[in-house]
């Protein structure tokens, strides 16, 4: 799926890097510290060997894994998550707060670990030190200005 998509969009390009099938799925294996090949395959039942393979060469080559070599003879390697690939860590509790709110059947919850309470998510606006809604949200283009900003001067 490499570059599949051209679009100016983050979404867009971030999947160019994390939408190929498995692709998510072995990245949160490594945030919960599953880096063997085998502990990888082990716990992504239905992914052919070579697909894992290409996907862990992938996400290397694209900065969100790197690889250790641990064993010489034969070469294994332990595989682990780079900066970028751990700051995914929202993205994947965001995922799992979504399916505990839509999914049919749920099979996880993100909670407060002193509690055991379920936990929602929030914005922080760290300048104004303040929680922010959703309806206080906006997106702007890289250049500064947001698009009801652009919209409204006819841009």
């Amino acid at each position: 799926m490499k570059n599949a998509y051209s679009l100016p969009c983050n979404i867009a390009q971030t999947l160019n890097l994390i939408g190929d099938k498995w692709s998510l799925l072995i990245l949160h294996r490594l945030l919960t510290g599953r880096g063997t090949f085998k502990e990888l395959l082990d716990g992504l039942e239905g992914i052919p060997t070579n697909l894992l393979s290409q996907r862990l060469k992938t996400l290397e080559d694209d900065g969100l894994v790197r690889s250790e070599l641990y064993q010489e003879h034969p070469p294994r390697y332990r595989y682990t998550l780079t900066e970028s690939g751990a700051d995914l860590e929202d993205v994947f509790n965001a995922l799992v707060l979504w399916g505990g709110n839509h999914l049919t059947t749920c099979y996880k919850k993100l909670v407060h670990e002193a509690c055991g309470h379920p936990v929602e998510h929030l914005y922080y606006c760290p300048h104004c030190r303040s929680t922010v809604g959703s309806d206080e949200l906006g997106v702007r283009e890289a250049g500064g200005q947001s698009a009801k900003e652009a919209q409204r001067h006819g841009q």
